[in-house]
């Protein structure tokens, strides 16, 4: 029987100083596992996503521990369950 995978994806709202904006979008732009998906009004948007829930906390909290972030705080994390390749194919289930 294959074994699953879990991957986590969870949404954040991330708080800027005023005038931090830009710099707290170019330094989460170095991350691997975020994505931006809006900022305005000195709030950013943004998907993370990793292989357990630790990893996504982990991920925040180096988030809010950058220079101009106010806040960082999950909104929501869904969990795909995936099953590992077997002679090259996989199956996803979710």
């Amino acid at each position: 029987m294959p074994e699953m995978r879990r991957h986590h994806i969870s949404s954040a709202v991330i708080l800027a100083k005023p005038g931090c904006l830009d710099d707290v979008r170019a330094a989460l732009a170095g991350f691997d596992n975020v994505e931006m998906h809006g900022a305005e009004k000195g709030k950013i948007v943004v998907v993370i996503e990793g292989p357990s829930t630790g990893v996504l906390g982990d991920t925040l909290m180096r988030i809010s521990l950058l220079d101009g972030v106010i806040a960082a705080n999950m909104v929501f994390e869904h969990v795909e369950m995936e099953e590992e390749e077997v002679n090259g194919q996989r199956t996803d289930a979710a």
